[in-house]
């Protein structure tokens, strides 16, 4: 879009990449961390789902206990970041680092000393450090023991921990985003949501009682992240503490009526998490849905002054896809039951993961948020492409369909910020560096600007190199993305 009329996006823009720690990080037993719920789910591929055990089995394939030896050589990682000019590095912290049972009243010094490293690393270069506080990694203690997030201790337990690392690291993080893809559980039907979400076995619900505990562990999940904006901001002013959801624009089938109607009620069930982070009140219909369903909340007059004081200062989204629903035998209250209510658009074309590809929603469901929350900026945290990369006889890996996903994606965004007036605080390629895919548990799901040598079965020697988008991404940034 050089030479264009519209105007350069901010020269604070933060162009970078994202990650989450279980899915790099690896030494899953190292410095005294403990097991995550992450350390529980073995590989699996798109057709095969990944397996939730009893605890850490003999003899199971566990991808992230070593993922790709983040932990290990993240020097060496940050500084091939840097060479794109990364201006931030999303990553989160994992909660067995610092707590290894997530009960413990005192936290683990070891832990706290690898992330003082890892961002120091990153702010040598002048990077910024994005952090997710949880990001599908709590501890499975907390499962085994509470029932995750199903009871309202883990409320005090996540507060102690967001606490202990605000303090830790209040002069080296300013952004930090409370719960990754929290709403991602609306899918409530999905062992994996429901799990990676909440730590809430299915085997320890009643099918017809699942809905209910997902509203009732989200409003305890909301309850803690309330608590830890008001805390973050009293450590440090200057903090800006977002919110993150999975953003999946929800199309009407056709035009008639029923579908419209069943695409609304879709966006308000897979979004109103947003309506309580930013709003800090529950919307009407969502009130009026829990009581004609009888779900009997455990919500206190107390909670709702929390939600209320606890609202975010930015919203974080991720973007991959978009689906269209039909109202076709809904009833009146049109339900939203997204195992089942999820179509293909005829339109549109598939990732060899079944994604399907829409540059125009991320610009549509910008606009969504920018209507439902005027005044709230922004920040793309996660857009990338999974493919199978191959890697020539000379070594090159020439990813043009990442580079041209990328492409078409960041000038969306563009248009959102330039032409519809959204403030965007900054864009993330996401698994910016090969990482075990968190549905699948493949590497052969690459994401990343840099690949890694590993394969689905763990063989490979973990060396990096750099992919045709390495360079072209760098371009992008050093342009701030007038160069795509």
């Amino acid at each position: 879009m050089r030479g264009s009329h519209l105007k350069e996006l901010n020269s604070n823009f933060l162009w970078g990449g994202s990650v989450a720690a279980n899915q790099v990080e690896g030494a899953w037993q190292t410095g005294g961390k403990g097991v995550s719920i992450a350390d529980v789910m073995t590989g699996g591929n798109k057709d095969t789902p990944r397996q939730i055990t009893n605890g850490v089995l003999p003899g199971a394939t566990y991808p992230s206990h070593e993922a790709i030896d983040f932990f290990d050589r993240y020097p060496d990682d940050i500084q091939l970041l840097s060479q794109m000019h990364f201006k931030a590095f999303r990553t989160s912290i994992l909660w067995t680092r610092i707590f290894p049972n997530g009960d413990e009243q005192t936290p683990n010094e070891a832990g706290l000393a690898f992330y003082d490293h890892l961002f120091d690393e990153c702010l040598k270069y002048g990077i910024e450090p994005i952090v997710t506080l949880s990001h599908f990694e709590m501890p499975y203690h907390l499962v085994e023991k509470y029932g995750g997030w199903s009871n309202r201790k883990l409320i005090d337990f996540y507060v102690r921990f967001c606490k202990t690392v605000f303090n830790r690291y209040k002069t080296k993080v300013t952004y930090w985003m409370t719960f990754n893809e929290i709403n991602n559980q609306a899918n409530y039907k999905s062992d994996f949501a429901i799990f990676t979400n909440s730590g809430i076995l299915s085997s320890s619900v009643a099918t017809d009682d699942r809905e209910r505990i997902v509203y009732q562990a989200s409003h305890y999940e909301l309850v803690a992240s309330a608590l830890a904006v008001q805390i973050g901001h009293e450590i440090n002013p200057a903090f800006q503490i977002g919110c993150m959801v999975s953003m999946i624009p929800i199309y009407p089938k056709s035009s008639r009526p029923e579908d419209i109607m069943k695409a609304e009620r879709a966006m308000q069930s897979r979004y109103w998490y947003a309506d309580v982070h930013v709003n800090g009140h529950y919307p009407a219909w969502w009130q009026q849905f829990v009581q004609a369903h009888h779900f009997d909340l455990d919500i206190t007059s107390e909670d709702l002054q929390t939600l209320a004081a606890g609202t975010v200062d930015y919203i974080g989204i991720s973007y991959y896809m978009s689906y269209v629903v039909s109202g076709a035998g809904s009833g009146d209250d049109y339900h939203y039951d997204e195992a089942a209510d999820f179509k293909s658009n005829q339109y549109l074309p598939t990732s060899n993961w079944g994604w399907q590809i829409d540059p125009t929603g991320l610009r549509y469901v910008m606009n969504w948020l920018q209507d439902r929350f005027p005044q709230m900026p922004q920040f793309i945290v996660e857009n990338g492409l999974g493919a199978v990369d191959t890697v020539a006889k000379n070594g090159q890996i020439n990813d043009t369909y990442r580079i041209n996903y990328l492409r078409d994606h960041i000038k969306q965004m563009k248009l959102a910020a330039q032409v519809d007036g959204i403030q965007v605080l900054g864009y993330l390629v996401w698994g910016c560096i090969d990482l075990v895919s968190a549905g699948t548990g493949e590497m052969s799901k690459r994401y990343g600007l840099i690949y890694v040598d590993k394969d689905d079965q763990g063989r490979g020697t973990l060396n990096r190199s750099k992919k045709a988008s390495f360079d072209w991404y760098r371009q992008v940034i050093m342009s701030n993305g007038d160069d795509l």
